[in-house]
């Protein structure tokens, strides 16, 4: 890296003397020149020796700090971290796992999988990667990915422990590439009511969600939940392809501007759609973003359905990622989002300020704004109309729900918010699948008759707020409160397990016949039937 920064900055000197002999009073050129001559003078000159990686890093982090919250500068790890999620696929051995005690446990093997392939099991403990150590020895997460992922068909020899075999099992995986699901969940939520559920708008997004479509149409879906809420968007490319799936032939669905106003593009529909006829209900939160916007607002300014839920996150500004050679990457803003009735997506900032910025979603809470919609003001200069019906919709950073659901800050109590930050719940889940998982197999065959008949054994609950009092002195401060957390991690407890014992997709299914958005929609839909 040294050599080919002092290469680049070599050339410059040579190249920028030629242009700014002609262009003396350009300020802008100007300027360039001091960062170059800069940048030269410290690393030639300066006392002590400096690290010009490290300088030319920081000076480009600092230029994009004083723009927009969204432009960034990322090192060639993190860019390649931040990456996979969206490329929908990473190489390594596939398993989903969780860490329970220092010790990490397959939660499932990835299906046909390499993991699975060469034997494989849920509940397996892996303890060793080529012969190193990775149980009981306080290695962080990402230490122990770092191990289990590398190039396809390279191998890795695990050690596992597996519960009733006395000796630590060895297996020689084969590492492939992995796929990275989108889609969360994806079931009849009612009669005639389907629901998907996606984290992120991935390049895979699109096919997944289709493909859930479908198998949910042949159940008997005709009319469709969609559950943005805490999706923080993606690629624009999967947010267009989704909304023609869902809009007519040629209808808007975003459009950008750039410097000065200028067009920078449009998406349209491509007609031909999947979805075009039942009715659609969009869940949203202030946490939803970005390609999560672009299709809620699309839907909303052409009446194709209704938003529930809460003012989105309010994030429109386009970013281009700038590939530099070192594998690292500037993503830097070019333009801004606008829904098809004209509304700007973007929320206001102040340029160089994020630390205001990252307090949003917090002023809005102290506003009130989350659980009360008459705490939401906006002005008439941001009133808009939806494109077919004429429905009054409002700009200025977000997506204003048609219909808002506050959020319930008495929802969960103070134990049960400590013990979910304190993993207690997560690691009493585990606990209890690592001892009877195969029974639990073993009595339930299907999703539905665990649903119907299963219920956490109360010596669960005991052991675990015990455990909670013993370290870290968490108590109910007294029977009611005591009460409604029993209650409410049961729920979640019996959500963990189905989850460990089939998907994402159960897990949903036994969350959400709680969750008042969802519950909103469903009323929403059965009111108009």
């Amino acid at each position: 890296m040294r050599k080919r920064v002092l290469f680049f900055i070599f050339h410059l000197s040579l190249f920028f003397p030629v242009v700014l002999s002609a262009q003396q009073n350009d300020p802008r050129e100007m300027a360039m020149r001091k960062l170059l001559q800069s940048t030269i003078m410290i690393n030639q000159m300066y006392v002590d020796t400096v690290n010009i990686d490290r300088q030319v890093e920081d000076a480009i982090v600092g230029m994009l700090s004083k723009l927009d919250p969204h432009s960034a500068y990322t090192n060639a790890k993190d860019t390649k971290k931040l990456n996979e999620p969206l490329k929908g696929n990473f190489e390594g051995i596939g398993v989903q796992f969780n860490m329970l005690d220092d010790t990490l446990v397959v939660i499932q093997p990835v299906s046909k999988g390499p993991s699975e392939k060469v034997g494989i099991v849920a509940g397996d403990r892996i303890v060793s990667v080529n012969d190193t150590a990775i149980a009981g020895v306080k290695m962080s997460r990402e230490d122990i990915m770092s191990r289990l992922r590398g190039p396809k068909d390279t191998k890795v020899n695990l050690g596992v422990v597996r519960r009733g075999i006395k000796d630590v099992l060895t297996f020689t995986v084969k590492r492939d590439k992995i796929p990275v699901n989108s889609l969360d969940a994806a079931f009849m939520i009612a009669p005639n009511i389907g629901l998907v559920r996606f984290s992120n708008f991935a390049a895979t997004t699109h096919d997944e969600v289709t493909e859930a479509i479908r198998k949910l149409q042949k159940e008997g879906m005709k009319d469709l939940i969609i559950d943005l809420q805490g999706n923080g968007g993606g690629y624009l490319n999967a947010a267009a392809e989704l909304a023609s799936e869902f809009l007519p032939k040629g209808d808007m669905i975003v459009y950008t501007k750039g410097r000065g106003g200028m067009n920078m593009g449009e998406f349209r529909s491509t007609g031909g759609g999947l979805f075009t006829e039942g009715r659609i209900v969009v869940l949203v939160d202030e946490y939803s973003a970005s390609a999560s916007e672009i299709l809620s607002g699309a839907i909303q300014d052409h009446d194709r359905g209704t938003i529930v839920g809460r003012r989105t996150f309010g994030k429109g500004l386009v970013q281009r990622p700038i590939d530099l050679e070192d594998g690292s990457m500037i993503r830097l803003t070019i333009a801004r989002y606008y829904t098809p009735s004209g509304r700007c997506i973007q929320k206001p900032y102040e340029k160089g300020d994020a630390k205001s910025y990252a307090r949003d979603v917090i002023d809005r809470y102290n506003r009130g704004e989350l659980t009360n919609a008459d705490s939401i003001h906006f002005p008439d200069s941001l009133r808009y109309k939806t494109l077919k019906l004429g429905r009054t919709v409002y700009g200025g950073g977000g997506i204003m729900p048609d219909i808002f659901v506050p959020l319930d800050t008495t929802r969960y109590t103070k134990l049960h918010r400590e013990l979910t930050a304190r993993s207690y719940i997560v690691n009493a889940s585990l606990h209890y699948m690592d001892r009877h998982r195969k029974q639990l197999e073993k009595q339930y065959k299907t999703f539905e008759a665990f649903r119907d008949g299963f219920s956490v054994p109360a010596e669960v609950l005991d052991t675990m707020l015990a455990e909670a009092a013993r370290k870290d002195s968490l108590h109910a401060k007294d029977d009611a409160e005591l009460t409604k957390t029993r209650t409410d991690v049961s729920l979640i407890l019996k959500g963990l397990i189905a989850r460990d014992l089939w998907d994402m997709s159960e897990y949903f299914q036994l969350i959400y016949a709680e969750d008042p958005t969802v519950l909103r929609a469903l009323e929403v839909l059965r009111k108009e039937d």
